[in-house]
């Protein structure tokens, strides 16, 4: 089994009993694994009360594990870190959604210590991190007046729960490497599992990045603000604006002068790449990578920029919206989402259409 999938088991889709069919809407339950207690494991539930038959996006739960920060796991008020794998992905496919019925649940049982960064252990509060429409598609749309009636009957209160975690026996000993600051070292590109016409395609891709990075910090640099800042990342605000102009400065650096590790095993066709945040700077190329443009949206050039910023050692940016337009409409309804956005960043530098 790939190691994506360690830490967690998946549930069958099942029927809720009565009561919970009678309720209204959907509802998202998280609560502590009453088998795994001490681990850092929760049981997920997303149920489906309503009276319409929903499509769930699977990658925006944990039904196959993480591939991306689906929870807030705090301890004493403060984020603790995400260490599991950030993948760019294509547009939504019939096969990436599963079909659940009124009164069907989908579950599964995640182990966190996998995912986050928990080898303190002690007390942790748990919330999912996703919005209705991040992860419902209503079947019925047109006869219901589309998916907002599903959409705003989604229930997140339910959506948190409190558990604890056993230290690591070695949690307070052990250098935390994945914290630390990479030293920057000359260029190079290393390779495991590419051939050598994939490794002729990464050199170029790299150097178009470094151009996309270069031309992105000059526009920051100058403190430009027409509209090709406003479409990616919103309203000008002094503060966001000096943030992506550091992310740029450090995603610039980094394409630059830092030794990068491509992984070219992976074969998914519906994912461009991944990294783990906390490892720079490897590199995951999967099925979508290969057959995209090396410049233009979407393209090996653009996914380079758009998985260097996942680092934290880089920008630490997240996935909160997949696509161009989802990526604009973060921009619009939460310009804060935006500046912390993958895609966004990859869209500004790819500035394709061109925008001033």
């Amino acid at each position: 089994m790939h190691k994506l999938f360690a830490g967690f088991a998946v549930f069958a889709v099942g029927m809720l009993g009565s009561a919970a069919v009678h309720s209204a809407g959907l509802e998202i339950a998280l609560s502590p694994s009453a088998d795994n207690v001490g681990d850092g494991t929760i049981e997920y539930r997303l149920i489906n009360q309503s009276g319409a038959t929903i499509h769930v996006l699977r990658w925006q739960t944990p039904v196959d594990g993480l591939t991306n920060d689906l929870f807030s796991v705090r301890q004493n008020g403060e984020e603790i870190a995400y260490i599991g794998p950030l993948y760019k992905r294509v547009a939504p496919r019939p096969e990436d959604f599963v079909e659940l019925k009124p009164g069907e649940s989908l579950d599964a049982r995640v182990d966190l210590s996998t995912w986050y960064d928990m080898r303190k252990g002690g007390q942790y509060e748990v919330s999912y991190a996703r919005e209705a429409r991040e992860v419902v598609r209503e079947v019925m749309a047109a006869e219901r007046g589309g998916a907002s009636g599903a959409v705003e009957s989604f229930d997140m209160r339910r959506g948190t729960t409190a558990i604890y975690a056993d230290a690591s026996p070695q949690a307070l000993d052990e250098e935390d490497s994945f914290r630390s600051q990479v030293e920057i070292r000359a260029a190079s590109n290393s390779y495991v599992s590419c051939s050598n016409t994939r490794q002729s395609q990464l050199v170029t891709a790299r150097n178009s990045s470094v151009t996309y990075a270069n031309n992105a910090k000059s526009y920051l640099t100058a403190g430009t603000t027409g509209s090709r800042y406003t479409w990616w990342f919103g309203t000008y605000n002094s503060s966001r604006y000096s943030t992506v102009r550091t992310h740029f400065n450090n995603i610039y650096s980094a394409l630059s002068s830092q030794p990068f590790t491509f992984n070219c095993s992976c074969t998914d066709s519906g994912t461009y790449a991944y990294v783990y945040p906390t490892q720079p700077y490897k590199v995951y190329l999967c099925g979508a990578f290969w057959s995209a443009p090396n410049t233009g949206t979407d393209s090996r050039a653009g996914t380079l920029v758009h998985e260097t910023s996942h680092f934290n050692v880089v920008a630490s940016t997240k996935d909160n919206a997949y696509g161009q337009t989802a990526a604009h409409n973060l921009a619009v309804s939460n310009p804060t989402k935006a500046v912390a956005n993958a895609d966004s960043h990859e869209y500004f530098s790819e500035n394709n259409p061109v925008r001033n």
